[in-house]
């Protein structure tokens, strides 16, 4: 079974100095965070923040050649989780085919913000992530100054 997320937010990692990415369920009931690099961070953060670059960046790429070639992006889903690497893919459908698309989750959290697709999450990675927080342990009140929210299209 899967579980529809939406991203909630980044923020840093105070211990490894690592970008994470919060999904929430959309029922509201758990908090499950996903690291990810620099680099993937600074994409999402710059969709969720509504900023443009002069020149598409490679996420941007990626909706321009999906919506060129006349595909749509259905949803990515966030699979598994296996010794502490998240795993994902991306759903395309075109001309009536679907293509599934192996691809890292922070990849796929960048590209769902610029297609506005959903976000789904295996149940059995929230159940195996050590790391999901449930709502009520944790409010955003005590996250990090570097915690960027999400108030644009996913608002919750």
């Amino acid at each position: 079974m899967e579980i529809e997320m939406k991203i909630r937010g980044l923020m840093m990692d105070p211990t490894a100095n690592t970008p994470i990415v919060i999904l929430k369920d959309v029922a509201g009931e758990s908090l499950l965070p996903i690291w990810v690099g620099t680099y993937e961070a600074n994409a999402i953060a710059t969709e969720i923040e509504k900023m443009s670059s002069q020149r598409p960046m490679t996420h941007d790429l990626m909706r321009n050649v999906i919506r060129e070639m006349g595909g749509k992006l259905r949803r990515v889903v966030i699979t598994s989780l296996i010794d502490n690497t998240f795993y994902a893919f991306i759903e395309i459908e075109k001309d009536g085919n679907l293509l599934i698309v192996d691809s890292r989750p922070s990849d796929a959290l960048a590209l769902s913000l610029r297609m506005d697709c959903p976000i789904y999450v295996a149940q059995q990675v929230i159940k195996s992530s050590s790391a999901t927080l449930i709502d009520g342990t944790s409010s955003t009140d005590e996250w990090p100054e570097d915690f960027v929210e999400d108030n644009t299209s996913y608002k919750m």
